[in-house]
This record gives structure tokens, C-alpha cells and sequence, in this order.
């Protein structure tokens, strides 16, 4: 299996290939719908799904486009896809550097309009990807948004969209801790991803794979921020 990491405008996505076919994981801002699709150049009918961890517009944003270029299905958590469909991210609520953003993102909005998209699957907690033809599994780990899922793929791989990430000024891995929709269920997603025994954690945002033995210190670190 070979994992591609595609650094788009605001975010990661990435290219999985494992010989039969492709999956891409999230699709950026609508303004990296040219990045993407220079990507898939030459292998468009090898895309099977467009899958997505959440529904903000910097994961996907460009999924409409991509879709109508390549036919390839979208496929998000049920609870995700109604804002979807409205072109909407909903925001949940912002802590330390997440409430500047919360009101950035409600300022530029009307600059970064994000084309709806209608997914043609929704996805579900233990849902296996073979009937899409991808070798993945569906963990629903809730708390940024209502349906952010996190996907296990074979070889111990593991996408966590925004659960997990990079601290941007100390490079060092950390757990959501900016935006959530509920911060009471972080810890439990948190504990979830660490059952999947993943050996590699590809986040939304940063500049590598994180190893999934940080995983007990970032739970550690969570069930003391938000024991109250």
C-alpha cells in the first residue's frame, strides 16, 4: 500500500493506493480542486471513493469538483452530511487559538463559499470499505464535529482527520483541543483510536505521519484537561 500525502491550501489530503485502486482521504478547500485533480492525472477511473472525515471546508471543499471529474462516490459519517449538503461547516465552540479561529473562519466564509455535495454513502461506526472496493474500516470518533470518523486501513495505517494533529510552533503531536462540537466525548474518540493499534496516524494537519504510540500520552494529557 502506498500513501500519498497531498499538502493542500489549508489542510492535508491522501492518495491510497493499493494496486487495485485508489481512495482519497478528504479533499481540501475548493480552491485546491486543480492540486487534487493534477494528483489523479492519468488515473481518474482509478479513483473508487472519496472519503471524508468531517464536514468543515477545509476537508471538503473540492469534493463536489472532484467527484463530477472523476465519477468517484463520497462518502461521509451520517451525522456530517446534512451541513454537507448546505455547504456549511458547523463550528462547535473554540478554546485557547480556537476562538480566533471560530471568528475567522465565520469572517472569510463568504470568500471560501464551499460548493454543497451530496454524498452518495454514509458511513457508519465499524463499517467495513470493501463494498466500495477499499480495504478500510469506519471508526466514529466524534467530538470535533458530530460525525468526524477516523479510517483504519490495512497495514496498521490510521486517517484521524482533525482528532489528532501538529502543534504548529513545537512540531509535537497533540489532541484536538481547539474546536469541538462536544468536548466531552474527545477522550472516549481518543481511547477509541487507540483499540485500532494503528502504527502510523495521518493527520489533517501537519507535516508527517504521527507514530500511534503517543496515542496513551495524548489521552493522558485530555482526561486532565477536561476532567471537570
Amino acid at each position: 500500500m502506498r500513501i500519498k500525502t497531498l499538502k493542500l491550501i489549508m489542510s492535508n489530503a491522501y492518495l491510497v493506493d493499493w494496486g487495485a485502486g485508489l481512495a482519497l482521504i478528504d479533499a481540501g478547500i475548493a480552491l485546491d480542486r486543480t492540486r487534487i485533480l493534477r494528483h489523479l492525472r492519468g488515473r481518474e477511473r482509478d479513483l473508487r471513493v472519496i472519503v471524508l472525515t468531517h464536514a468543515h471546508l477545509d476537508h471538503y471543499g473540492a469534493a463536489a469538483a472532484v467527484q463530477a471529474a472523476t465519477g468517484a462516490p463520497v462518502a461521509i459519517h451520517g451525522a456530517d452530511a446534512e451541513p454537507m449538503r448546505q455547504g456549511k461547516s458547523v463550528l462547535g465552540s473554540g478554546r485557547r487559538i480556537g476562538k480566533l479561529m471560530v471568528a475567522a473562519v465565520r469572517l472569510l466564509e463568504p470568500a471560501f463559499r464551499v460548493p454543497p455535495c451530496d454524498p452518495n454513502f454514509l458511513l457508519e461506526d465499524g463499517m467495513l470499505l470493501h463494498h466500495l472496493g477499499v480495504p478500510g474500516r469506519v471508526l466514529h470518533t466524534p467530538g470535533h464535529t458530530a460525525g468526524s470518523c477516523s479510517f483504519l486501513f490495512n497495514g496498521g495505517n490510521l486517517f484521524v482527520g482533525d482528532l489528532v494533529g501538529e502543534v504548529i510552533y513545537s512540531r509535537r503531536p497533540h489532541a484536538q483541543r481547539f474546536l469541538a462540537q462536544d468536548w466531552a466525548v474527545l477522550p472516549d474518540s481518543l481511547r477509541r483510536l487507540q483499540t485500532a493499534n494503528a502504527e502510523w496516524l495521518y493527520p489533517g494537519h501537519g507535516r508527517a505521519p504521527i507514530p500511534g504510540s503517543v496515542l496513551p500520552q495524548l489521552i493522558r494529557q485530555v482526561e486532565a484537561a477536561y476532567k471537570a
